[in-house]
């Protein structure tokens, strides 16, 4: 409000108010005093335009500009005990305050900018090298290496705080790319597997034993052709069925595998992985 009655070059009416004529008063003097009445009520128009209905109410009676502004002051700005009330509980706002893990940089300065102007609009001024020093106290964990840094290396009672940000919102944006590449690589994981599931369980739905080797695009070969006895080290069985084995040999060889779970499960994973691999090779 006061920039805008500045603007219209109204202040000094409203700050000063308009002094009542002289009875001796010359023609200038009456000149001058009918101006500066114009640009009273000039500037009581314009804050009766700004006010909402609440406001407008406490300075309607006003005669002057001056009386209107006095008016609106002491019911905003407060007496003394209450400015007194304000700033002890903007000090305690600004002590305690911190920055949380989900701020920004950019986020935290407005908080800390706001409360510090309102600290200097209650006649309360801070030197920016508390302000800095309340930044760098109250950061996160993760900013604690470029705050180190900062300490070592430059000399906070004469930086800038416009400097400081820009310091710490390039280390923030170094972080959000490494986070962002962690992301990506996570999501590569997690759709590789994906896609190895889906391929396996594709090749055992089309895997079907009673089938030859085929011919032609699409079709599956049968995996079984493929694995190699260890006994005759020939293709199509396992060494557990191999026919070249006598008859006491393959009742010993199903009685150990029947004690053997593990065993047993070494081949099943030993079919599957040709199985794959067969699949694999065919597409």
């Amino acid at each position: 409000m006061r920039v805008l009655l500045e603007s219209q070059d109204l202040w000094n009416v409203v700050e000063t108010g308009c002094n009542e004529l002289q009875e001796n008063a010359s023609e200038a003097d009456v000149t001058e005093h009918n101006n500066n009445q114009r640009q009273d009520k000039k500037a009581l128009h314009i804050l009766f335009q700004a006010s909402n209905d609440i406001v407008l109410e406490r300075i309607v009676t006003a005669n002057s500009s001056k009386d209107a502004w006095d008016i609106l002051h002491k019911a905003y700005k407060g007496e003394q005990r209450v400015q007194r009330v304000k700033l002890q509980t903007l000090r305690t706002e600004f002590d305690t305050l911190r920055m949380s893990e989900i701020e920004t940089i950019e986020e935290y300065f407005n908080k800390i900018t706001t409360i510090v102007n309102q600290l200097q609009m209650n006649e309360e001024k801070n030197e920016e090298q508390k302000i800095i020093e309340k930044i760098l106290r109250t950061l996160t964990r993760k900013f604690e290496s470029v705050v180190v840094a900062i300490e070592e290396s430059k000399d906070i009672t004469t930086m800038p705080t416009k400097e400081l940000m820009g310091i710490l919102q390039s280390h923030e944006l170094r972080l959000k790319q490494y986070d962002d590449r962690s992301i990506d690589q996570a999501f590569q994981v997690q759709n590789f597997n994906s896609n190895y599931d889906t391929n396996k369980n594709r090749g055992f739905r089309n895997y079907n034993p009673s089938r030859g080797r085929g011919r032609g695009r699409g079709r599956f070969t049968n995996p079984s052709r493929e694995i190699k006895c260890y006994t005759c080290s020939k293709f199509g069985h396992i060494s557990r069925n191999c026919p070249m084995k006598t008859n006491d040999e393959q009742r010993n060889n199903i009685l150990m595998h029947e004690n053997d779970v593990g065993n047993e499960e070494d081949d099943t994973m030993f079919m599957i992985l040709n199985m794959e691999e067969t699949y694999n090779h065919t597409h």
